[in-house]
């Protein structure tokens, strides 16, 4: 039972501005039951409530020392980067690897306790929340010995919203932040002014946008002359299509790594970098569902696991036949045995979607939605009711990375049992994403496809990128006035139940329409040698090793 003094306490936090509002609900549901505390600490995070954060513990695991010898070099397998490395057009796993040895962002969103500060030590919004301000953190060194000011940052978000520089961000910032938008008010004081409310900003200038690591103002897009950055790590020799290497950063801001070096291998075959660690010439490389199969039962060797939103999503063409009809689309969805593709494909190492991107780690997804499951009959009626009730043919194309050419066998097998009968054409990575933008991008084009989205911690960037009428990402080019002043909606919310309210609606309308299939999401994994202790990750790729220690 909650004491009455904790949720006092709790309530004097409350900070002075609108932001109270959020807090004081969450901290309602808290006292209810409803809010585990770490969830809740969570929430004061995003509010930037730092300091109160901080004295209650969220911010130790990050920080906290490994039981093992320090020293040494940790060494690292990677796939090959798919072009040169460069914060500001990253899209890669690998690349994000390779970055978050040396560069930073004004915040981390940590998988277990969420937005931590880094480069910012605390943020605020105005009664709007159309207007974020961020106190820096002082005293931090680019590795050339500069310090960090608010010129570096309002460059650095600048340049992300520009598209003449070929960014990688430009989707997520798309109808959130514009050129302008970032504003120099001191040394140590940066706002951004939005293009609309958004309650869930910090989020975006997190390391949720991989993109958003904080380079110098004159940084002149030639990152793998220097790799410069703010990071624990600082370069010391780089190979393409071969690896790179970093030391430890003498002149951190923080607790000083732990390990001497990092050593980064890449590889053009995955099955090449599981025989390396098996050999013991690797400590940690990326998981795949094969991999893991290659190491079960050996006690050498350890799975490292974090739920995410990751998810590999199917979406149907709104505009094209035979989806134009949502009736055809609902049936396709009504085949899918999401329970069995959880435990089958993915061995238990996912939880089941709903065709929406609010998967059930966000606190603001409503639970009250009812869950959709396999319905074969209902699927059959469904169909015959569009006028097609001995099914139809239609080519599926996707990718062939992780599982997802397994995935798209089950759900032509699954299909089947409706009549639909379902050609598969599965591209290699580059060839399906083409240029990615609409008319060159067999992802963007294609009547049916499926394709992956690495983890976020808030659901904004999938809702506004994937599914907004506009967005950058919206294959199943899903044009719904309704949906979009629903998401207008949300970004408004300024609490916990007013999100939740907004959320189960937009849940509700994309049941209904369905553009979208997301029958799971996955968690994250990383393979590690027994020997080594204190390995960190997130569910977008970003590799942190500054606790690694030797057992």
């Amino acid at each position: 039972m909650t004491k009455r003094s904790d949720i006092d306490l709790l309530r004097g936090q409350s900070p002075r501005n609108p932001s109270r509002d959020i807090w004081n609900v969450a901290v309602d549901e808290y006292a209810q039951g409803f809010l585990k505390r770490r969830n809740l600490l969570k929430y004061a995070a995003l509010l930037g409530l730092t300091g109160f954060a901080a004295s209650q513990g969220l911010f130790t695991s990050g920080a906290a020392r490994a039981a093992g010898a320090g020293g040494g070099t940790v060494r690292v397998g990677l796939g090959q980067p798919t072009k040169a490395i460069d914060p500001v057009t990253v899209t890669d796993p690998a690349s994000i690897g390779v970055i978050s040895q040396v560069g930073e962002y004004l915040i981390l969103d940590d998988p277990k306790d969420g937005l931590q500060p880094k480069l910012a030590l605390s943020w605020e919004a105005d009664e709007t929340a159309k207007r974020w301000t961020f106190k820096l953190r002082p005293g931090v060194k680019f590795h050339d010995g500069r310090a960090v000011t608010a010129k570096d940052v309002v460059a650095t978000f600048e340049r992300l919203v520009d598209p003449s520089t070929g960014s990688g961000a430009l989707s997520a910032y798309k109808g959130i932040l514009s050129k302008g938008g970032a504003k120099l008010v001191d040394d140590e004081t940066v706002a951004f002014d939005l293009d609309q409310p958004n309650s869930n900003f910090p989020f975006y200038v997190s390391s949720d946008v991989f993109n958003a690591v904080i380079l110098p103002a004159d940084y002149a897009g030639d990152f793998e002359k220097n790799f410069i950055g703010t990071g624990p790590f600082k370069f010391e020799s780089f190979r393409p299509k071969q690896g790179a290497s970093f030391v430890r950063n003498a002149d951190y801001w923080g607790d000083k790594a732990l390990p001497d070096r990092v050593e980064i291998k890449f590889f053009d075959d995955e099955q090449a970098q599981v025989l390396a660690l098996q050999a013991g010439q690797l400590d940690v490389i990326p998981s795949t569902t094969r991999l893991e199969l290659a190491i079960e039962g050996n006690p050498n060797f350890k799975l490292l696991s974090v739920q995410a939103s990751s998810h590999d999503e199917v979406h149907l063409r709104t505009d094209q036949a035979p989806f134009t009809d949502k009736r055809v689309r609902r049936a396709l969805a009504l085949t899918i045995d999401r329970e069995a593709v959880v435990k089958g494909l993915l061995k238990g190492r996912a939880i089941v979607g709903n065709d929406t991107p609010f998967a059930p780690i966000f606190p603001s997804a409503d639970p009250s939605v009812p869950q959709r499951k396999q319905d074969i009959e209902e699927a059959k009626r469904l169909l015959g009711e569009a006028g097609v009730p001995n099914g139809f043919e239609v080519t599926l194309t996707t990718e062939r990375a992780y599982d997802i050419p397994d995935y798209a066998v089950l759900i032509q097998n699954f299909a089947k049992k409706a009549g639909i009968d379902i050609k598969l054409n599965v591209l290699p990575q580059d060839a399906y994403y083409g240029s990615a933008t609409f008319g060159s991008s067999p992802w963007l084009d294609s009547n049916l496809g499926i394709t992956d989205f690495g983890h976020r911690g808030t659901p904004d960037i999938f809702l506004n990128a994937t599914l907004k009428s506009s967005g950058a990402w919206n294959a199943a080019h899903f044009n719904s006035p309704d949906y979009d002043a629903l998401l207008v909606d949300y970004g408004k919310a300024r609490d916990l139940q007013a999100q939740r309210v907004a959320a189960g609606k937009i849940q509700t309308l994309l049941l209904d329409e369905t553009p979208l299939i997301i029958g799971y999401f996955s968690q994250y994994s990383r393979i590690v040698s027994s020997k080594v202790e204190g390995v960190r990750f997130t569910a977008i790729s970003h590799l942190l090793l500054d606790k690694v220690s030797f057992v």
